[in-house]
């Protein structure tokens, strides 16, 4: 459901939100992270959170945004007026995850249908999609992937994350370490380490990285923090993946075939 660098590089708010964003479930809690680099062509680079959050004394909820910025956008300042305008519909009013996940779908289609035509007029690909997760009083901590369409899936135990945006780089890794019992902080290292395969292999994904954990049923946000690329943290991480990879390859087993 990502969408690509749009046709007018020099339009900032046609800029495409081409970014990685991961949204975890897991028995203890969810752990979410975005990068922030924004595109409009290759001499056009931004840097916008893709991260919002909402804490209310009986609800935490994380969007994740990825593709067209200014539909992203336009989804985000729609989510937000509903609650300043004290609407039922509202997210902060809404009585169950599922009800958010529908009011974020309906945001979705209203922004991009406004600006449907004139997009497609332009040649500009205005489609954006989003991962929502967080937790209600009252009700089990929960994760949706929305997609382009205003439609939606939920996490379960046997697919405990979602990616959007650029995938495939950070995939593999979390398919072979991400379960849903291991702990937050093994599942942030994890993602970090995504985000790093990732920025290594496509230059539109880039540092800073928003990064929020959410310990199951606390209603309050456990940890919220920008990781810079200069990080210490974050660069022992790269540094040691890097040498366990190259280790690891070095032990493999030659193949056992014979040339001529």
């Amino acid at each position: 459901p990502a969408s690509t660098p749009c046709a007018a590089p020099r339009n900032d708010h046609n800029a495409a939100a081409m970014t990685y964003c991961v949204g975890i479930m897991l028995e203890d809690g969810l752990v979410f992270a975005s990068d922030t680099r924004t595109n409009a062509g290759v001499d056009r680079i931004s840097t916008f959170p893709k991260m919002t959050v909402w804490e209310r004394p009986d609800r935490v909820l994380v969007l994740l945004a990825t593709g067209n910025l200014a539909t992203t956008q336009g989804v985000t300042s729609r989510l937000e007026e509903a609650m300043t305008a004290g609407s039922e519909h509202a997210l902060d009013r809404v009585p169950t995850m599922f009800r958010a996940a529908e009011v974020v779908g309906d945001a979705l289609r209203q922004s991009y249908g406004r600006d449907a035509q004139a997009l497609k007029d332009a040649g500009i690909d205005g489609g954006g999609s989003f991962i929502l997760g967080g937790q209600i009083k009252g009700e089990r901590q929960r994760l949706f992937q929305v997609y382009a369409a205003g439609n939606f899936i939920e996490a379960v135990a046997e697919t405990p994350y979602f990616q959007t945006g650029e995938v495939k780089y950070g995939k593999p890794m979390m398919d072979r370490v991400v379960k849903t019992r291991i702990g937050l902080i093994e599942a942030a290292k994890c993602a970090l380490v995504s985000f790093d395969a990732t920025m290594k292999s496509n230059i539109s994904v880039a540092p800073p990285i928003d990064l929020l954990l959410y310990r199951k049923d606390t209603l309050r946000v456990g940890l919220r923090m920008r990781v810079e690329d200069s990080d210490p943290y974050f660069l022992e991480l790269r540094r040691r993946w890097n040498e366990g990879l190259r280790q690891v390859f070095a032990q493999l087993p030659d193949v056992p075939w014979t040339l001529a």
